[in-house]
């Protein structure tokens, strides 16, 4: 009964997010349901003690890192910045290598520290574009900026500043540029998977009789694109190098600096501040990345951005605390489910896996899935499994870095099911339903899910990190 409890909520979560219901509503009541079925005097308690307790830890966290990101993004849009890049990629490439050059453009974006969201939105109409010109059917455009943004960029390659390779440097007290060789090595095998199966479906397709679609049946179709202006796409790819290359020096930084610990000292404060860096250091290194990389921007595009600051900066400031919400409730939501009976049915089902990163690996992906959320999964399964995943791999030898990309890695793995929000935003975007376009982006949450068993086998086989 405790079990059926437990996986009764998951489902009904799951078909909420699937069925477009917010997830900030429903993670909070079906939380409470959970603990009423299993013991009503305590929902009170367990909903200010447990449930708000922890989305207020995660925001205190996380939301500066969703601000700043989703700020920078909005700034590389309406700067034209994104626009230049897309327009070099594809006068580079040419339209006919239409799939490469939009999953480069796309992870170009997203690894500069562009939201995936924001991606989507300026890619989108580069991507009809192309298409259209080599006559490749729509139906694989998300797929295409899927791989761009969904897979390696969002959380194999080392210093990715995206909130899935920020989330394990909490619990295990590592960077974001963790494991790099693995992290290279699973980032190659999923691109290198992907654009074979991408090409083998353009070419089934093609054989088929089947190009870009009929005007009548098309949906969202942009307008035709202009050329990339007068901006240097040199200038253009600046900010996202100083977010990439600052990212990297801070996280060398402060630690040196800082030492262990932060102590602070107000008159105001009943005791002194102390800060562990080893745990912070990580998110205080993407923090200032970004913000360089936002002055970065304000500097060499100030004309293009005065007049539209306000309401872009707005905008930022809303989808920050949408994005932030929705994963904080997610967070809070696995930390209840994680104190009731069933859940611990489930936690010593999964300890029974011996080895140490299967067991991360499986866990992780697993509760991704369940939730439709990679950073929301991620996020459910350290809380309630970082301390034994810790000891398991440090008993076995294994660095703590090597959990870190495994776990991270592992939450892009089956998250992107029909029920997750970058999903249903993708297909919205592309004007594309399930039935049209799905199945190619699950074949890339197949290809993404095997990537990570690779990277294991790598890191044993040859003890590379």
């Amino acid at each position: 009964m405790d079990v059926a409890i437990a996986a009764l909520v998951l489902i009904l979560l799951m078909l909420a997010a699937y069925r477009g219901l917010s997830v900030i509503i429903f993670a909070p009541l079906l939380a409470m349901l959970a603990v009423f079925l299993t013991d009503p005097a305590a929902v009170p308690a367990v909903f200010s003690g447990l449930f708000m307790q922890k989305v207020g830890a995660f925001l205190q966290l996380y939301f500066p890192v969703f601000l700043l990101g989703a700020l920078f993004g909005k700034l590389v849009e309406i700067s034209g910045f994104s626009r230049a890049i897309v327009g070099a990629v594809i006068g580079f490439l040419g339209a006919g290598r239409a799939i490469p050059a939009i999953m480069i453009v796309t992870a170009l974006l997203t690894y500069g520290g562009v939201s995936v969201f924001v991606a989507v939105f300026a890619v989108y109409p580069f991507a009809a574009e192309m298409f259209r010109q080599a006559d490749i059917p729509k139906r694989l455009v998300p797929a295409t900026i899927g791989l761009g943004a969904l897979t390696f960029t969002m959380d194999a390659l080392p210093g990715t500043p995206q909130i899935q390779n920020i989330i394990p440097s909490s619990f295990f007290g590592t960077t974001t540029w963790s494991a790099p060789v693995l992290g290279l090595t699973g980032s190659v095998v999923i691109v290198a998977a992907g654009l074979a199966y991408l090409n083998w479906r353009r070419r089934t397709l093609a054989a088929a009789g089947e190009g870009y679609g009929r005007a009548a049946d098309l949906v969202n179709e942009p307008e035709a694109v202009a050329g990339a202006g007068a901006i240097n796409p040199a200038m253009a790819l600046l900010p996202l190098v100083v977010v990439g290359t600052a990212n990297l020096l801070l996280t060398l930084w402060i630690p040196h600096l800082a030492g262990d610990t932060v102590r602070v000292s107000l008159i105001g404060l009943e005791a002194p501040l102390e800060i562990e860096v080893a745990r912070t250091a990580a998110l205080w290194a993407v923090e200032g990345a970004l913000l360089l990389g936002i002055a970065t921007i304000v500097v060499t595009a100030f004309p293009a951005i005065q007049a539209r600051f306000a309401e872009g900066s707005k905008a930022a400031v809303g989808g920050a605390l949408l994005a932030g919400m929705n994963t904080a409730v997610e967070y809070g939501f696995g930390a209840v489910i994680a104190a009731l009976p069933g859940f611990l049915v489930i936690k010593e089902a999964l300890r029974a896996i011996p080895d140490p990163l299967l067991n991360e690996a499986i866990s992780v992906t697993s509760l991704a899935g369940i939730t439709g959320s990679a950073s929301g999964g991620l996020s459910i399964a350290l809380a309630a499994m970082a301390e034994q995943f810790a000891a398991a791999g440090d008993a076995a030898g294994i660095p703590r870095e090597v959990l870190h990309r495994i776990a991270a890695m592992a939450s892009g793995g089956m998250d992107s099911l029909p029920h997750n929000g970058a999903v249903i935003t993708l297909l919205a975007v592309t004007g594309l339903t399930h039935r049209q376009a799905y199945k190619d982006v699950f074949a890339l949450t197949l290809i993404k899910t095997m990537a990570v068993f690779v990277v294991i086998a790598v890191f044993y086989v040859t003890g590379f990190v």
